[in-house]
């Protein structure tokens, strides 16, 4: 018989059962509530229902919050001469991040469609993130207009950040009205042979040069007034920016006498563009620069971009992190120098392995239990990345039953390990989430 013609197998409860693909589809409905099967073969059918869209509100205050004024509906900065204390510009700026919005599927891909009034030498910004299934949120990515920001992994919690950059002379932007669309694009692994076992990559580390804030008094770009003795450091990108009295995006800060965790308050010294930390294929700006190299040290050290930062300042050193006072005495520095910086949020977190699966409609849910919302949907077999696996809802087919699930984090969701096409019920070589 020839392969397409054989009945469709399954796996359930560590071993094989023959069973028609008639009945696959039956007993898949009946146990997860599934709706009518999508194309088996078809790996672009594996998505979420479609984009959801929703119109940001405005008015609504999540307590990080920086420099901004809300009147009428309408966003714009409180005072035009407040600026970042590391990055040192000439430009007044405040950002406001808006409260998280809950999905009921998972997405990776946000656009947005900004309302907004931009007098000459002014600018607005908007940032998104998300929050997968495992609580982790991704980096902030800009979306502009017609490019919409890609996350590195699906989410089901959206978050957006709008910044505000006045004029040197003192003219404000204003917002009037943001709204977003996400949907769920391609997992890369999805349509091609299954994908080789991945270790886990920890986070990023570098050698950078290091220089002393100070500037007590001053306020950093998420809002945070600086204190004598305080505990924080800038990076010369809004990416990785943690909202006010968070630690959200922290560092791992070691010098000559200790490490310290220190979180990422302010944006600089020089650029606000050079997340050095992420490797070429994603990072924002100066991508023929080496991975951990800040476009400072590059532009000091080889007159790279003519010598100067992003807003054509000559660099006077080659800085790629400012440490509050607190933090760059406690690590042991005295003069400004040579540190090295662990990147808490980067890395994958842990390590994946591919799995095949069987069946036609299958859903993938929020939380291990079919109770919980549909984020995804496989139309058919394919093969999956497992990140983790928990004890969930006991799922049961035909007299077999399976209580474990496993986290895929291209979908941002669960599927019952019964749709797992191996002979085990636990899956093998997978943690516990």
């Amino acid at each position: 018989m020839r392969r397409e013609d054989r009945p469709r197998s399954a796996r359930r409860a560590g071993r094989r059962l023959p069973v028609y693909a008639a009945s696959l589809t039956a007993l898949s409905a009946f146990a997860l509530g599934f709706g009518p099967p999508a194309a088996a073969q078809d790996p672009a059918a594996n998505r979420a229902p479609g984009p959801v869209t929703w119109r940001a509100d405005l008015t609504a205050d999540s307590g990080a919050d920086a420099n901004i004024t809300r009147a009428d509906g309408s966003l714009r900065l409180r005072d035009s001469r407040l600026r970042p204390a590391s990055v040192r510009a000439r430009q007044g700026q405040g950002t406001a991040v808006l409260p998280a919005r809950v999905l009921d599927h998972a997405v990776n891909r946000i656009s947005v469609d900004l309302d907004a009034t931009s007098p000459t030498g002014t600018r607005t910004a908007v940032d998104v993130r998300g929050r997968d299934g495992l609580g982790r949120w991704t980096e902030w990515r800009e979306a502009r207009a017609g490019e919409p920001a890609v996350l590195p992994r699906a989410v089901t919690e959206v978050q957006a950040r709008l910044t505000l950059v006045g004029a040197p002379a003192g003219t404000t932007p204003e917002i009037h009205g943001l709204g977003l669309s996400a949907e769920l694009g391609t997992p890369a692994d999805e349509a091609g042979a299954p994908a080789p076992v991945a270790s886990a990559a920890a986070p990023f580390s570098a050698r950078v040069f290091a220089t002393r804030e100070g500037l007590v008094g001053g306020t950093t770009a998420n809002g945070h007034v600086i204190v004598p003795n305080d505990h924080f450091v800038a990076l010369p990108s809004r990416r990785g920016l943690s909202p006010k009295g968070s630690g959200e995006y922290s560092v791992r800060v070691c010098g000559p006498v200790r490490c310290e965790t220190a979180p990422v308050w302010d944006v600089g010294p020089w650029n606000t563009h050079d997340d050095h930390w992420n490797p070429s294929s994603v990072r924002e700006t100066f991508k023929d620069l080496p991975q951990g190299k800040p476009e400072a040290q590059a532009a000091y050290e080889n007159g790279y971009n003519g010598g100067r930062d992003e807003f054509g300042r000559r660099v006077l050193n080659p800085a790629g992190i400012d440490l509050a006072d607190g933090t760059f005495y406690n690590v042991g520095l005295g003069n400004n120098g040579w540190v090295t910086v662990t990147y808490l949020w980067t890395g994958d977190g842990a390590a994946t392995r591919s799995f095949p699966t069987w069946g036609t409609g299958v859903n993938i849910r929020k939380q291990a239990t079919t109770a919980s919302p549909q984020v995804a949907q496989l139309a058919g077999p394919t093969t999956v990345r497992v990140q983790c696996q928990v004890r969930g809802q006991l799922v049961q087919i035909d007299g077999h039953s399976n209580d474990a699930w496993s986290y895929l984090p291209d979908y941002g969701g669960y599927v019952s390990n019964i749709y797992i096409d191996v002979p085990e019920s636990w899956l093998p070589g997978v943690p516990t989430c």
